[in-house]
């Protein structure tokens, strides 16, 4: 099961990079015509979306115990959506023996930081500054 969710959690990440890349290269994030955000069905998936970020969260503030750590993937979650969650996911499945199960990579907690919460963090502001609209012609 533990090689299954690696080979997954890989597709997960490139797929997600190739399509927001694909998408990044057609259309600046913050141009998205008003129809299309305004549209019902665009804020229903955009609410699933979120409260599907949150529902992982709950279980990385089970499983981060430092408080910077928490704070950093939430934020990492909410700006890089299902890029951080892979890349989470990913890193607690390296850390697994195979032949322990899936018990362990659910329950084990982690203490400390958490650098790569803080880098993606760090790159979520990053993207976000990035794309954010300015008024220079």
């Amino acid at each position: 099961m533990i090689l299954f969710l690696r080979g997954l959690f890989l597709v997960v990440l490139a797929s997600m990079l190739a399509v927001t890349s694909w998408a990044s290269y057609r259309c600046p994030l913050f141009a998205v015509p008003r129809e299309v955000y305004e549209h019902p069905w665009f804020i229903a998936t955009m609410a699933d979306t979120y409260w599907g970020f949150l529902t992982f969260y709950v279980w990385v503030v089970y499983k981060q115990t430092s408080s910077v750590a928490r704070g950093a993937w939430l934020i990492a979650i909410l700006l890089l959506g299902n890029v951080a969650m892979s890349l989470y996911c990913l890193a607690e499945l390296l850390r697994a023996d195979p032949a322990a199960g899936l018990a362990p990579v659910l329950t084990t907690r982690r203490h400390g930081p958490g650098r790569l919460g803080l880098a993606l963090a760090a790159l979520g502001v990053v993207v976000i500054a990035l794309a954010w609209p300015t008024n220079a012609a």
